[in-house]
């Protein structure tokens, strides 16, 4: 099979050719001729003088080469592409060629028989630049092809149909003004859709069609520069530059395409600050407030943002102390304030130098001159009805306590400023819940009391004094007044009795019980010095006595040793106290003492059952509980108990069974603790059991020192001492009506080794130290109790003994 245009070539060849616009061939339509013949392969190419070379080349199979087709083709006709034809062919009709692929029947068509392709549309290479389509030539009569299916291309050729664009346009930009000629500002690039690889339909070129002489564009590039030197922003600021893009190298006939580049103009600090005019007025009234405006000045700047920031400054000391100025900045004016009070009466106008001045300096620009204006502000002071003034700010005043109403506490003082001089009327602002202690005297402003004061109650009153203009009376001026209530010894003195006082049942004679101090409502310029004594007019107080410290303070010291809780408890002592002020003033306070039995070696007087139950932490609730508790196992150990006697009684009790009965009574004594249920020493003397019958309280002496240890009487005989012990146990009415067993444990008498028991042992004396006794704990704290009684005795014995003798 073979291609092959209108000249007539070898029919034994399979040619391929293409046509462009009609007959003839150019150097567009000039391609390879490449045939399958079932002998020989011949190609036929022709030489640039017409010429044709025949080359042998091996056996193969189809190669095509591409056919090539116009775009944009616009005419009446079908465009004709290229022929088909095989070498099985001999133009008899017996062949029918079929195409398929890309387009087929629909843009391209074949005539079965000839082989020749049209293409039935117009083609836009930038849609689809070129198609993939198979031949294939059939024999007719067995429907059979005659050679293997081939592939070829038609490619779409190129023609300058596409004119530049811009795809991102318009564009915004900006540079800074007073910028150098060439200085990059931006750049543009457009895109041509033809082919780039063919001609010069693609190749673009830039040019400006409005924008000069301001800027320039480089041709290849498209990058916009600067053209023009110091341009000014404040002259003008925004430019619309037009940018042409054209191809074909911009040669004529090249299609263009344009797009605008807007470009701003950016701020910079090349322009100073300026007033409008260099002298200004202010009218300001004397009743000015104190940090308040009072004016503004503006300067202008023709820059923007921040280079147009303008600090405001004074410049003359005299207008600064005054005025103050600061920067608006929202508006960039100048706000003057008043830093101090106006007064008309005394300055009427202030004279301000003013400068404004860039905060923000290029250094480029320097050269241009100094960035700073200055003008002058005066200042005029208004004449205004003021209110009164006082003489001072605050008044502090005094007054003592109890003094009588309409009493002179003190005077203020206000005075009209202005000129007029207007009399002054006075009163007190009244408050809320206030009980109008004092009033004032509406022409001079003397203050005065209305009633009588407490110092205890308030020490300190607060007034405000209120003044104003008697023809302008809505004019008012305040002032605080500060009362202060001055004491006088009124109130006595009293026992602080907050705290219970305990005595301790081994407190011993000239120890300190208690120190007691005393309070005073009033101040300590009349209190600070306490006194105290007993009453006068009692009997001297057997067991405690009084001592003043002389430091406003008293001690209760025992007279006595030995308290006892159980003979009694409580003591009540009174105590009188007076102060040192003017007039002496004294009270009377009965103090309660309670007798508890306190733990030896500490120093906290705390009684051992308040510490025991402290110690436990148990409330009264718990120990309500407790009791109760043994209580009801109490009374289940009594139930039991007499529920197993009822069982062994026997219900008949025989009449024969009547015999003495033993009665034995599990009572136990005291011990040695048991001082007081029987006196020992009765044994020892028989004599003194009659003395002692009805003084069993009272423990006996023991052998005075310098006797022979023995009794002095023992001329009674011990069996008529026990029998005179029986009959007064048989007549005494208060002992039980049955027998009992009493033992006497007299030893005798006349043996010349004397006793080696310890019932003698309390008559002796011993020089043994038992202190160390309240160091081994409670456990020994009776013991100890003992024997420092023993110790206090025989101290007491030794001392009457040296004051008889004496």
């Amino acid at each position: 099979m073979k291609v092959s245009p209108t000249s007539c070539l070898c029919p034994v060849l399979l040619c391929l050719c293409f046509l462009e616009r009609g007959c003839g061939a150019s150097h567009h339509g000039q391609a390879k001729v490449i045939s399958r013949n079932h002998n020989l392969t011949h190609s036929h190419n022709q030489t640039k003088d017409g010429e044709t070379e025949v080359h042998h080349r091996p056996k193969r199979g189809w190669i095509w080469n591409q056919f090539f087709v116009l775009e944009e083709h616009i005419g009446p006709d079908a465009q004709y592409v290229g022929k088909l034809h095989s070498n099985s062919d001999k133009g008899d009709g017996s062949v029918r060629y079929i195409l398929s692929g890309e387009g087929a029947g629909t843009i391209f068509i074949i005539n079965e028989v000839t082989g020749d392709i049209h293409a039935t549309k117009s083609l836009d290479r930038e849609k689809k630049s070129h198609y993939v389509l198979h031949a294939q030539a059939i024999d007719i009569n067995t429907n059979k092809p005659l050679e293997p299916e081939s592939e070829f291309i038609i490619k779409v050729q190129d023609i300058n149909d596409n004119a530049p664009k811009f795809p991102d346009g318009p564009f915004v930009t900006s540079v800074p003004e007073m910028s150098e000629i060439g200085t990059s500002v931006f750049q543009v690039t457009a895109t041509d859709a033809d082919d780039p690889t063919y001609g010069n339909s693609a190749r673009v070129v830039y040019s400006v069609l409005h924008g000069q002489p301001y800027f320039s564009v480089d041709p290849k590039t498209g990058i916009i520069r600067t053209a023009l030197a110091d341009m000014d922003r404040e002259a003008r600021e925004h430019y619309a530059v037009v940018i042409q893009a054209k191809d074909m190298a911009g040669q004529v006939g090249g299609l263009s395409g344009s797009t605008t580049v807007n470009i701003t103009l950016t701020d910079v600090n090349d322009n100073p600050p300026k007033f409008p005019q260099k002298n200004y007025q202010v009218y300001v009234p004397e009743s000015a407030q104190v940090g308040k405006p009072v004016g503004k000045i503006k300067a202008n700047d023709e820059d923007v943002g921040v280079n147009a920031d303008i600090k405001y400054s004074i410049l003359n000391p005299e207008g600064a102390n005054m005025f103050s100025i600061a920067t608006d900045k929202d508006t960039r004016e100048g706000i003057i304030s008043l830093r101090k009070p106006l007064n008309y009466e005394k300055k009427r106008q202030y004279t301000l130098h003013v400068a404004a001045e860039n905060t923000h300096l290029d250094p480029r620009f320097t050269h241009l001159g100094s960035f700073k204006d200055d003008a002058t502000l005066k200042i005029t002071v208004g004449d205004v009805d003021e209110p009164p003034v006082f003489s001072m700010d605050y008044y502090i005043m005094d007054v003592y306590e109890n003094a009588r109403i309409g009493t002179e506490v003190g005077a203020v003082t206000a005075q009209d400023p202005d000129s007029k001089n207007s009399p002054v009327r006075y009163f007190i602002e009244q408050r809320e819940g206030d009980e109008g202690y004092f009033d004032i005297e509406a022409v001079s402003g003397v203050i005065r009391t209305t009633q009588l004061l407490d110092r205890e109650d308030t020490p300190w009153h607060n007034i405000t004094v209120m003044a104003t203009e008697e023809d302008n009376p809505s004019l008012l001026s305040h002032v605080p007044v500060t009362i202060q209530v001055l004491d006088v010894n009124d109130n006595p003195p009293e026992i602080n009795t907050e705290e219970e006082i305990i005595i301790c049942e081994s407190t011993r004679a000239g120890q300190v019980i208690q120190t007691i101090t005393a309070v005073d409502k009033d101040d300590f310029a009349n209190g600070q010095r306490f006194y105290f004594s007993f009453p006068g007019g009692i009997p001297v107080n057997p067991n405690f006595t009084l001592k003043d410290n002389e430091d406003s303070t008293a001690s209760i010291i025992a007279r006595r040793r030995r308290f006892h809780r159980l003979t009694q408890e409580l003591y009540e002592l009174p105590v009188v106290v007076w102060d040192g002020g003017e007039p002496l003033l004294s009270s009377t306070s009965t103090l309660m003492l309670r007798v508890c039995p306190c733990q030896r070696g500490t120093r906290l007087k705390i009684c051992q059952s308040e510490a025991f139950l402290s110690s436990a932490g148990l409330s009264t609730g718990a120990l309500i509980a407790i009791l109760l508790c043994v209580l009801i196992l109490l009374a289940i150990v009594i139930l039991f108990i007499t529920l197993r006697r009822s069982k062994k009684e026997p219900l008949i009790i025989s009449e024969e069974d009547i015999r003495e009965n033993v009665v034995t009574y599990d009572d136990e004594g005291g011990g040695e603790e048991d001082t007081e249920a029987f006196d020992i020493i009765a044994l020892r003397n028989p004599e003194a059991a009659e003395e002692l019958k009805f003084r069993r309280d009272v423990r006996p002496e023991g052998n005075r020192p310098g006797s022979s240890g023995r009794p002095h009487h023992q001329e009674m005989d011990v069996r008529d001492f026990i029998k005179q012990r029986l009959s007064e146990a048989d007549q005494d009415t208060s002992v039980p009506p049955y027998d009992s067993l009493q033992t006497y444990a007299y030893e005798g008498q006349g043996s010349p080794a004397g006793s080696i028991s310890s019932l003698g042992s309390a008559g002796i004396h011993s020089e043994q130290d038992y202190k160390f006794l309240d160091e081994w704990g409670p456990e020994f704290q009776k013991l100890a109790e003992l024997y420092g009684e023993e110790a206090d005795v025989q101290s007491e014995s030794t001392t009457k003994d040296a004051d008889e003798q004496t």
